[in-house]
């Protein structure tokens, strides 16, 4: 069997993974699958390119991780051989100013990535614990660090700049941008389908349970919603995007909540569960009648459309506008209420191509081209790890 590696995409609650050949250019998927531990005995699941079952097991919560990992690895081994695992890719939310590529996992780095964690307390732990993992069954395995914030690197003031004191920005205070996975992908496929478009200013939307956008002049980053960290811009699933500063200050002077109070607010009880008071889930939402499931769906596509507008003057105009990410990809009512509120920027989603979701989904007199692009941020850290294991291509 050729070279494989294995990428993982660590979420709150569950890890989704795929096994990726990458003996030629472009790296082929040869299963996928989840560890989930939203119950009481996790379950590790493993499927085809298709679809189809091939494995699945439970664990004991009180020692279920490092097993299921060694599941995971026992699997790949029997499937597709051993000694064919060149390495582990995985998603790592925060790169902080120092890292603007892929890079191989040491014990020093981990430790600069950990130190992160306040930039991205709900992500930056999850992403890391596998590594931790992976590391002890597998010592000789190496591991490499894709990162959210790598594709937004080049982020230049203004766009990169908060207005607090200069001494900050230092720091390493400023506006880094989050998703940047699933932005280079679409780009990448942007460029592949519309390479004429793809040269042109560009809004990217990711929706899903997180949420940003992306402006893009020439396929790069210029312009993006969330900051310093990934509770910034859009609303969300439970987070709750831009907001007073003055109502942070005001919840733990008057209503006394202490600082982790107040961060488990932002990130876990706000957004479009707090609005509505019923599901984070978008589907949920849109299929109740309650009075606030349509509240906090219209406040969701109010802010999007907003903050559309507001990566457009970065861009000094709008030819082009993508929806990806679980929302962005399969609720037509979304990207339907988007397009009507930036109808004065000449947007036009056409209502019979949206009821398809087919790829472009813009009218014949948008003076916006509208697309739907699927995103895979698994591909694109195989992509990175294939690099630096051929020794090539990555900082």
């Amino acid at each position: 069997m050729p070279d494989t590696v294995l990428v993982l995409n660590s979420g709150s609650s569950s890890i989704k993974f795929g096994l990726f050949e990458i003996a030629a250019a472009e790296p082929a998927l040869l299963c996928k699958g989840l560890l989930d531990e939203h119950e009481a005995r996790p379950r590790l699941v493993v499927r085809s390119p298709a679809g189809e079952d091939l494995f699945e097991t439970r664990r004991d919560a009180a020692n279920s991780g490092g097993h299921l990992f060694a599941d995971v690895l026992a699997f790949i081994e029997d499937r597709f051989g051993q000694g064919n695992l060149r390495a582990a890719g995985h998603r790592v939310v925060h790169g902080g100013p120092d890292y603007s590529g892929p890079v191989a996992l040491t014990d020093d780095v981990t430790a600069k990535l950990e130190a992160l964690t306040p930039l991205a307390p709900l992500h930056q732990p999850r992403c890391l614990a596998p590594v931790r993992t992976l590391a002890a069954i597998r010592p000789s395995l190496t591991q490499i660090a894709c990162f959210d914030t790598a594709f937004h690197h080049g982020l230049a003031p203004p766009a990169s700049r908060f207005a607090i004191p200069r001494r900050f920005e230092e720091r390493g205070v400023r506006r880094y941008g989050f998703h940047g996975l699933s932005f280079e992908y679409v780009t990448r496929r942007l460029a592949e389908i519309a390479p004429e478009l793809a040269a042109k200013r560009i809004v990217i939307a990711h929706l899903g349970n997180g949420a940003s956008l992306c402006a893009l002049r020439h396929g790069r980053s210029v312009d993006t919603t969330m900051g310093l960290t990934p509770l910034d811009g859009l609303v969300m699933g439970t987070r709750c995007g831009t907001i007073d500063p003055g109502v942070l200050l005001y919840l733990q002077q008057y209503e006394k909540m202490s600082i982790e109070d107040v961060q488990h607010l932002l990130y876990h009880e706000s957004g479009l569960l707090g609005v509505s008071g019923l599901s984070a889930d978008m589907r949920t939402l849109l299929a109740s009648g309650t009075e606030a499931a349509r509240e906090a769906v219209e406040l969701f596509t109010f802010r999007a459309a907003q903050e559309i507008a507001m990566m457009a003057t970065t861009l000094e105009g709008l030819d082009g506008l993508v929806f990806t990410g679980g929302i962005g990809e399969h609720a037509k009512e979304i990207r339907s209420a988007i397009g009507a509120r930036l109808g004065w920027l000449g947007v036009r989603v056409d209502a019979t191509a949206n009821e398809g979701a087919c790829e472009h989904i813009s009218g014949n007199d948008s003076a916006v081209d509208v697309l739907v692009i699927p995103t895979n941020e698994e591909l694109a850290i195989a992509r990175h790890c294939a690099a630096l294991v051929h020794g090539h291509g990555v900082t």
